[in-house]
């Protein structure tokens, strides 16, 4: 299978394949982090002696939109922790056979205050941008071409990124879906090309983050087809549920994730069904590092089991 970027880097078609060939047979292990010191994989490798395949990133302390004189001291914080995460992220692809994951947690790119990805913090209005020649679209643009020349730096490198972008488009909490599934979905395709088109960014895997069928953006655009889960802590799951609901937004056998869950998956009730999620992240901070979602035994189960792929096999 290769990618829907025709163009697409050696390094991008390699790293597909490999998610097509593992599916079903394995589980490639992942974790969020957000800060240069990354914490969590230090803390999984405490506790389990052992890292994961997958490292997902953050670009939310690059918004060119920051309003720093309107922003909580937590909203601060967020955005310093998250500063030079991309050459973190660099350092460690390069030293690592590790697989790079990105989202954006997009400030909006006209007005807002705190942390203003979350609609109730802007009035900024998505549709906008779909307007040719809006003040919204211009500066949409001119964000996209600073996170552009940002993931350049990976392309220039020979590291391919899981790029899930408008992540949750199905929620109306993010500014980006706020706006109904067919706005975020337009979104999503008018960043691809100019991804593709107008920067030539060939390392991206284009990942959709949406089981809602009215989003779906169209094979044409999807490498990955993904969705978020959070679930009560103590839930033990395969995730199984979901899978079956995320495959119906398309009838092509397109390669699905798990982008993101607060439950580590439970690979022994995986190892029974064999539900072919290509990989799994499990969020950061609190999601990781305190036994409030996922245990130390929870952990250490799941990352001793042959079926789950990390960094030391």
């Amino acid at each position: 299978m290769r990618p829907v970027n025709p163009n697409a880097t050696k390094e991008a078609c390699e790293l597909l394949e490999y998610l097509y060939e593992n599916a079903g047979r394995a589980v490639i292990s992942g974790q969020h982090t957000q800060t240069v010191p990354m914490e969590e994989v230090s803390y999984l490798h405490e506790v389990t002696g052992k890292y994961p395949k997958l490292q997902g990133f953050e670009l939310l302390g690059y918004s060119p939109n920051v309003n720093y004189e309107d922003a909580s001291e937590a909203c601060i914080t967020e955005v310093k922790e998250n500063l030079n995460t991309v050459e973190t992220a660099i350092k460690w692809a390069k030293e690592t056979d590790g697989i790079v994951s990105y989202c954006f947690h997009w400030f909006s790119p006209i007005g807002g205050h705190d942390k203003s990805f979350y609609q109730k913090n802007t009035d900024f209005d998505a549709r906008r941008i779909l307007a040719e020649g809006s003040d919204e679209e211009k500066s949409f643009y001119s964000d996209l071409r600073i996170i552009g020349d940002l993931l350049r730096k990976f392309q220039n490198e020979n590291i391919p990124i899981l790029w899930r972008p408008f992540h949750e488009a199905d929620g109306d909490w993010f500014w980006w879906g706020s706006k109904g599934h067919e706005t975020g979905r337009d979104l999503y395709i008018k960043m691809y090309h100019f991804f593709v088109d107008e920067l030539h960014l060939n390392h991206l895997l284009w990942v959709w983050n949406s089981p809602a069928p009215e989003g779906y953006p169209g094979d044409e655009y999807v490498d990955v087809i993904s969705r978020d889960v959070y679930l009560t802590p103590g839930t033990k799951t395969d995730y199984k549920k979901e899978y079956e609901e995320l495959i119906q937004i398309t009838d092509a056998p397109k390669v699905a994730a798990l982008g993101e869950v607060g439950l580590i998956p439970d690979m022994e009730i995986w190892e029974k069904s064999k539900v072919p999620w290509a990989y799994f992240m499990t969020w950061s901070k609190e999601f990781c590092m305190t036994e409030e979602y996922n245990t130390k035994e929870d952990f250490k189960k799941n990352y001793a089991s042959p079926y789950m792929i990390t960094r030391q096999k």
